[in-house]
């Protein structure tokens, strides 16, 4: 009964979901950020790319609205820590070999991309490092030390406009992340485009479906109180749909977020953003 009230609700939206968002605009600590701009050419059947900030409450956009106030900083001041802290058989930090965490500026707006013939993400950068430049043990894709050090990385960002490449050897992986974009999975046969294209603006349990952009990740979740990764949030649309999760860090997860990446071409970098 519940999925079916779920379905029927999401369908009442396909005639006017376009209009649902609202027209506020968000400056963070007085930095202007784009929310709104004309799709991307490679987006087919929508005009214009929101800001999941956009589809929030007045109570929740605030938060966002000074990093005092955004229940986030909490994790980045706790990724301030990890960044000195040595760890590993090489007894090295991060600032080992980084001079300051703002040298990452630009970074976030750029990942996923293709190294050496392989899709990578930051967390796979972070891990990397990790691994073979401290010789410590990987973290976990979504774990508490990993999305603080991912907000903190991805902070520097904060205003420049996603630009993810999508072309040369980019392509092959995009194509991939379109396909699943669009496939329907689950008990409820459903894909990331009904609700997130067909649908967005709607009100589903309480909130407002929204474009699903990635731009503001990891997110702060009223929801949960802690942040949340871009492949974990993929994981619970997939049980939310009653279908079986890929993996977090697997090629489909890569490849899914280089394709929602690229739907938000244009929109600033938000990070650490605040949602329900």
């Amino acid at each position: 009964m519940r999925a079916t009230l779920w379905i029927t609700a999401a369908a009442i939206g396909l005639a006017g979901a376009a209009t649902a968002q609202d027209s506020n605009s968000l400056s963070i600590d007085g930095e202007a950020m784009i929310t709104e701009v004309a799709a991307p050419d490679h987006l087919e059947n929508i005009d214009t790319i929101y800001s999941g900030w956009r589809f929030r409450s007045p109570e929740t956009q605030a938060l966002e609205v000074d990093d005092f106030d955004n229940p986030a900083f909490v994790f980045v001041e706790q990724a301030e820590d990890l960044w000195e802290q040595v760890d590993g058989s090489a007894e090295k930090s991060c600032a080992s070999c980084h001079e300051s965490v703002e040298d990452f500026a630009g970074l976030r707006a750029q990942l996923p991309r293709v190294e050496n013939g392989e899709l990578v993400t930051l967390e796979d950068l972070i891990n990397r490092s990790r691994v073979e430049h401290m010789g410590a043990e990987p973290w976990k894709w979504s774990g508490g030390q990993m999305t603080a050090m991912t907000a903190l990385i991805g902070v520097q960002s904060r205003g420049m406009p996603v630009e993810v490449a999508i072309d040369g050897d980019a392509a092959p992986f995009w194509e991939k992340g379109k396909d699943l974009y669009y496939t329907r999975v689950g008990q409820l046969d459903m894909a990331c485009s009904n609700c997130h294209e067909d649908n967005y603006g709607v009100m589903i349990r309480a909130d407002h479906l929204s474009q699903g952009q990635v731009n503001g990740f990891p997110t702060y979740r009223l929801k949960n109180a802690k942040l949340n990764s871009i492949h974990g949030r993929f994981k619970g649309c997939m049980k939310n749909i009653r279908a079986t999760p890929f993996k977090e860090g697997g090629d489909e997860f890569k490849a899914l977020e280089l394709y929602i990446a690229s739907r938000g071409q244009g929109l600033s970098v938000e990070t650490p953003s605040v949602r329900n």
